[in-house]
């Protein structure tokens, strides 16, 4: 999954770097400005794909396996276990007899 991520990132950075390129030669009229708009297409339509292809994987992965809710190490811990006792062992009597 972490490949097909990088994949997509250097795809679209050499899709934006073409586009760039692709307007300054249509600014200067130089005969390359048609192959590189044509080529910074073609590379729209798979930079689009290759990040669509990550999107929805994550998203397939994130339903079938649900997102794992685990606290850090830095988070501080619950206050029932900081007391020692949890509520329904403190319960007052007048909930017992309801």
């Amino acid at each position: 999954m972490r490949t097909a991520a990088v994949r997509a990132v250097m795809i679209t950075s050499v899709t934006i770097i073409q586009a760039v390129v692709a307007f300054f030669c249509s600014v200067a009229g130089s005969w390359l400005a048609f192959p590189v708009t044509v080529s910074a297409v073609v590379f729209t339509v798979v930079a689009t794909w290759s990040v669509l292809d990550v999107w929805i994987t994550r998203q397939v992965w994130r339903q079938r396996n649900g997102v794992v809710s685990e606290p850090s190490s830095t988070a501080r811990p619950p206050l029932r276990e900081k007391h020692g006792g949890s509520r329904a062992e403190t319960a007052s009597p007048l909930s017992e007899a309801a």
